[in-house]
């Protein structure tokens, strides 16, 4: 980020950016004082029309707005037009004073031609300044493509528009009676041009007037491209009109004494206190609820008027006669008061229902949301009712939740049809991504305040909610699979252990005893012989037995216990291995059997792949919990390293209790797998 202070102006820029306000500010005083020199009647009166100060005075509020653009950002041109434009509002209204109090009957003070000039001639291009300036805000540059070169146009057409007016002779209409001699008002007049002044006057108001609204139309036009910090600034804009049509329809409804001076004041510097506001400091207040409040009151306030207007005119009409002040001002305080309190607040919410949604009834959207939630059980419903929940709150339209499921697939709910661009807000669930949320990128709703972020975030928890119930279900409906797939397995492998091989072997050896009793008393050493063979036979049986049964539930666990049985594991083991764990540990056979597996399955990891001087063996009882932790100092398992079945299986044997398993490799090296077994099943 550039610092700030390397951004000052300096040199002649510097001079500029301070001389310019300096020198609309120093004329001020010297027009009051000329304004209250000057006779209250003469050819100076007639002309000037009144005292020129007012203007003098716009001027100078427009040349400090600009030197406060042009200290921050002194290369923006939009702070030059508007030090221009304070320049010249200053000269037309010093102008208008030297002119009241200079031209007499009598004669004229020096300088009179150039006076009368620049106030009736050359001011005319201050209509052009003004839609120079509103062409290039914010950026300091016209819109870029065939929208910047109809800008030029735009510009060259105004400026085509002051010179017809620069070169219209003065005659009939035009001509100023009565000046002194020595005095011409028209000193830059075509001659030829003599008798067709109509003509050129109504060529040069249709330039003036196509290019000043042309210069609307861009502002229209850049308003609905910009996009972030560059559509805050032209709302500016927009609320500074809102402010000015309002001003003006209460000057002219209620008749303000120097209602023309206010309307003008607030038409001039209003726009332009904006526009540096929007330039400098955009983000002063929240734009977007101040430009909503000054809709609500200034729709409020016409209404207002209207209202008074109607039940004034029914008052006179029903009385045949004219009402009194003090019965006029009566029947508006009554309009008011009885209107004006319910309208705000209706107006209010209408204008905020349609311009930022339902986000201002924060309460209402997350209970609404939940309500449904709560009576919906179909995951993809649930997920649209999200999609339409924030669709609804925040009056934007198009809405996607987008919720990750297992291998690889996702679940995509969508509401209305998505635009060129958008934006995307991840929806996460304990620290973890699970979803996405995806949002317009453009337009005045997707704006978000402090608060919409809040709602938003309650909103995002709901949805959070649902798309975590969605993958619990479906990782339930896996793991009911997975236990049938498994026991039907099971059986199937135990059914065939006892068909193919307990089945035969018993079968053998049942025909073996029953040769050797038909030759046991012929044969005694013949018998004695098929014996010998039945007795072996039913020794690799009951191995069989064995590790059937192992395979089952490891015998040792029944014999010795978990810790017993864990130290005779430890036994085999080339690693030496420090077992702790309490004595008289008594744990559910399930929790017994997977601890088992799990510590029997981590230390042939640390055998076979930690090339590890000792491992340690903790078992641990808190909070119903069963802690066991495996640590070696081997090597430790590389970042980069997928985890294989074994890593895997360690997990799942947790995750078939309700329990977990973690598996890390310290800084120290070394490998460190801690697994937590819950000991009460979970209601």
């Amino acid at each position: 980020m550039q610092d700030p202070a390397e951004t000052r102006p300096r040199g002649p820029r510097a001079v500029a950016a301070l001389v310019v306000p300096v020198l609309c500010v120093a004329m001020v005083p010297i027009a009051s004082w000329l304004d209250m020199g000057a006779p209250t009647s003469g050819p100076g009166y007639d002309v000037a029309g009144g005292p020129g100060w007012p203007w003098t005075l716009i001027g100078a509020l427009l040349g400090v707005l600009a030197s406060v653009i042009l200290v921050r950002e002194p290369r923006q041109r939009v702070g030059w037009v508007l030090a221009g434009s304070g320049l010249f509002w200053a000269l037309d209204g010093l102008s208008q004073s030297y002119i009241l109090s200079g031209l007499r009957e009598t004669g004229a003070w020096p300088g009179m031609t150039f006076a009368l000039w620049f106030l009736n001639r050359f001011g005319s291009y201050l209509t052009s300044v003004t839609a120079v300036l509103v062409m290039i805000f914010p950026t300091g540059r016209f819109l870029p493509g065939r929208w910047g070169t109809a800008s030029w146009v735009a510009t060259v057409a105004m400026a085509v528009s002051g010179l017809c007016f620069l070169v219209i002779p003065a005659e009939g209409d035009r001509a100023i009676p009565g000046l002194p001699a020595g005095v011409d008002e028209d000193p830059t007049s075509i001659t030829a041009l003599s008798g067709h002044g109509d003509q050129v006057a109504t060529i040069g108001l249709a330039l003036g007037v196509t290019g000043f609204f042309f210069a609307l139309l861009t502002v229209v036009v850049r308003y609905r491209r910009s996009a972030g910090l560059d559509r805050d600034r032209m709302r500016w804009l927009l609320w500074s009109v809102v402010v000015v049509v309002a001003v003006s329809v209460g000057t002219l409804a209620f008749s303000v004494p120097e209602g023309d001076f206010i309307g003008a004041i607030v038409a001039s510097v209003v726009p332009p206190m904006a526009m540096t506001i929007a330039i400098v400091r955009p983000t002063l207040v929240s734009i977007q609820d101040l430009l909503a409040r000054t809709s609500v009151l200034a729709a409020v306030f016409a209404v207002l008027v209207a209202a008074d207007a109607l039940v004034l005119g029914l008052f006179t009409l029903l009385l045949d006669d004219e009402l009194t002040r003090a019965q006029v001002v009566g029947v508006v305080l009554v309009v008011c008061v009885v209107l004006y309190g319910p309208l705000r607040q209706r107006l209010s919410a209408g204008v905020r229902r349609v311009m930022l949604g339902e986000r201002g009834n924060r309460y209402d959207a997350v209970a609404g949301l939940a309500s449904t939630l709560e009576n919906t059980d179909d995951t993809v419903e649930q997920l649209a009712a999200v999609a339409r929940a924030v669709a609804s709150a925040f009056a934007v339209p198009f809405v996607s939740v987008e919720v990750d499921r297992g291998h690889g697939e996702r679940l995509v709910t969508t509401f209305g049809e998505r635009p060129a661009e958008v934006r995307t807000l991840p929806i996460t669930w304990r620290e973890t991504t699970i979803g996405r949320l995806v949002l317009p990128a453009k337009g005045l709703r997707s704006r978000l305040s402090v608060r919409d972020e809040e709602l938003l975030g309650d909103l995002v928890r709901q949805a959070a909610t649902a798309a975590r119930t969605s993958q619990l279900a479906e990782e339930v409906q896996h793991s009911r699979e997975r236990l049938v797939t498994a026991r039907e397995e099971e059986r199937r492998r135990i059914r065939r252990d006892l068909h193919d091989g307990f089945g035969p072997a018993l079968s053998g050896i049942v025909f073996q005893l029953e040769a050797a009793r038909m030759t046991v008393e012929r044969d005694p050493a013949l018998a004695r012989t098929q014996l010998e063979t039945v007795s072996s036979q039913v020794q690799e049986v009951v191995a069989d037995v064995r590790r059937l049964v192992h395979d089952l539930r490891p015998p040792a666990l029944d014999d010795r216990g978990l810790v017993g049985a864990l130290r005779q594991q430890a036994e085999h083991l080339a690693v030496p291995l420090d077992v702790t764990a309490p004595e008289d540990l008594r744990l559910p056979a399930a929790v017994e059997v997977a601890a088992y597996r799990i510590a029997g399955e981590a230390l042939t990891n640390v055998a076979r792949h930690a090339d590890a001087n000792g491992a340690r063996l903790l078992l641990e009882t808190a909070d119903d919990t069963l802690v066991l932790e495996v640590v070696d100092d081997g090597r430790g398992i590389p970042v980069d390293r997928a985890a294989g079945v074994g890593l895997a299986s360690l997990r799942e044997r947790a995750a078939e209790l309700g329990g977990t398993t973690t598996i890390s490799s310290p800084p120290g090296g070394g490998t460190v797998v801690r697994a937590r077994l819950p000991l009460r099943s979970p209601a």
